[in-house]
């Protein structure tokens, strides 16, 4: 097979022309007729807007050709070569294996770990404190209703993890050299979701294709050999001889368990756990994250500043716009948007009584009329002690305590143009929540010290000058943001192993990846490495 790069056509919805123009510029591309094209694939598609109005997709195709030595050696194009496809290899066991293995967490992490134990044959049990994807969207319908929290069913824990609510933005920057990000995205395809995420440059799902995709995922786990225990709570870690023997879980399956490989994939959320864990002597350390603010927008406003003005009598159901903007100012600190959410709701995503912090989440459609993303401040040693990472946890604590009180346990929001003026709002311009969640207005400058605040105004001011209407006055803000990452690392070593041997930390948790994506792709690393520890101790 052969891949050719940068391949440009102009946007248009006919799937059928759209085909004919790309076989065209492909075949012109080797100096072949047409017809001479076996097949075609698309591996990469994105928007290109940098001569907007007239916007265009960006190919990367593979063809399948006879003669491709041939005709491989009389092109000479960069962007013209032979394609290498990396096709992931699930490891092997050495013997059969009756090892008791359990996978705390059912988030990405938990469930790619999982699988792949699975499908190893090694019958994993995955343990996740929350409920099944089903009673977990009627627990976080009632508590956006009600205030009716569940404490360990709710947008952070449950089946599928907080990515559930979330857009389902499935773009990584982790360099995949094994074929796990491929391997990631067909397992969701094969699950139930948009084909589109194969090659789309920016995939999403959506929640409410997670929600189905992600139940359909569970099935498959079982079907090779793997058991899950919802509703069910890591609350205790046993060693012997500085190795994992047993755990102590609580709720629907309560008692202490033999375990001889234990994974902690339990999300960045999970703080009476990381006690837990701490307490029990699990090398852990604080970390820096990032705070901060929802900012929402008409997603009109944003399609206009990044299509143009006439992208609506251009392009007919044209994909709803996105951005990512960074900064870094003059006092060190980076201010940068995160979770961006075209089309989407911002959503109060607490997972503890008398705390509120917020998320944003779209649907697959996208289709709300407003747009949403976080506005974060990188924070660390100025705001809590890193060598402590119950301190790291306090902090954020203690912002999610104040946004409740600013709320009244309600989002609290804010017009930009007040908060600049350090005064609390009392009505709204353009932009109006969608109404998923319940909302008081407040002054959001209370939650922050004086030097973050300012950096986020610096940071909106400076993204209004590469984004038209950015820092527009009706703008709407909310927080608080304080969940982009975990606020603590659990300590692993080269085998992925922490200080006590055989428990594995995983994912965005522990630490070590930010997104679903990255998540999924580290469980998957982690189920290797048990396997490979596995065969180890048989020998």
């Amino acid at each position: 097979m052969i891949i050719i790069r940068d391949i440009k056509c102009k946007l248009n919805n006919d799937s059928d022309l759209q085909n004919k123009i790309i076989l065209k510029k492909c075949a012109s591309a080797l100096k072949i007729k047409p017809d001479k094209i076996k097949n075609f694939e698309i591996l990469k598609r994105s928007i290109d807007a940098r001569k907007k109005p007239e916007l265009f997709y960006n190919y990367q195709i593979i063809v399948t050709v006879d003669n491709e030595s041939d005709i491989l050696s009389r092109i000479k194009n960069s962007k013209v070569s032979k394609y290498k496809e990396i096709k992931y290899i699930i490891p092997k066991l050495n013997f059969d294996n009756k090892s008791n293995i359990y996978v705390i967490g059912a988030g990405p992490a938990g469930l790619f770990c999982g699988l792949i134990l699975a499908k190893a044959g090694l019958n994993p049990i995955i343990v996740e404190r929350g409920s099944t994807v089903d009673k977990r969207i009627k627990d976080v319908k009632e508590f956006w209703e009600n205030h009716t929290l569940n404490p360990d069913s709710n947008v952070q824990f449950g089946e599928g993890g907080a990515g559930t609510f979330s857009d389902g933005k499935l773009n990584t920057q982790v360099k995949d050299k094994n074929g796990r990000a491929k391997f990631v995205l067909e397992t969701f395809v094969r699950n139930g979701a948009n084909s589109l995420i194969l090659y789309d440059a920016k995939p999403h799902m959506g929640t409410d294709s997670l929600t189905s995709v992600i139940a359909n995922m569970r099935e498959e786990i079982i079907d090779c050999g793997g058991k899950f225990y919802f509703d069910t709570k890591l609350e205790g870690v046993n060693y012997k001889n500085n190795a994992i023997e047993s755990i102590e879980l609580s709720g629907t399956n309560e008692g202490i368990y033999d375990c001889d490989y234990l994974c902690i994939a339990i999300g960045h959320s999970a703080r009476d756990t990381f006690k837990m864990l701490y307490n029990s002597n699990l090398n852990m350390t604080g970390k820096k994250f990032a705070v901060g603010l929802r900012i929402e927008h008409l997603q009109d406003v944003i399609n206009k500043a990044q299509y143009g003005d006439e992208y609506e009598a251009l392009y007919k159901d044209i994909t709803p716009a996105t951005y990512k903007v960074t900064a870094n100012l003059d006092n060190n600190r980076g201010v940068f948007s995160f979770c961006m959410c075209p089309g989407g709701y911002v959503i109060n995503a607490s997972s503890e009584e008398g705390l509120l912090a917020v998320n944003g989440m779209s649907n697959a459609l996208r289709d709300t009329k407003n747009a949403n993303s976080a506005i974060i401040v990188t924070v660390g040693e100025k705001e809590y002690n890193l060598d402590d990472p119950m301190s790291a946890i306090e902090y954020q604590q203690s912002l999610e305590r104040k946004a409740y009180a600013l709320g009244n346990g309600d989002i609290p929001v804010q017009l930009y143009q007040d908060f600049k003026n350090n005064v609390a709002s009392t009505e709204f311009g353009d932009v109006v929540p969608e109404g998923i969640c319940k909302t008081n207005f407040s002054n959001l400058r209370e939650l922050f010290s004086d030097e973050i605040n300012e950096s986020l105004i610096t940071g909106i001011e400076f993204f209004g000058k590469k984004i038209k209407g950015f820092n527009s006055d009706d703008a709407l803000l909310s927080g608080v943001e304080s969940r982009t990452s975990s606020p603590v690392r659990i300590v692993r070593d080269d085998r992925l192993i922490s200080n006590i041997e055989n428990v594995f930390p995983c994912g965005e948790g522990a630490g070590y990846a930010g997104g679903i994506m990255s998540a999924a792709m580290d469980g998957m690393k982690v189920a290797e490495a048990i396997i490979d520890k596995i065969n180890q101790d048989i020998i």
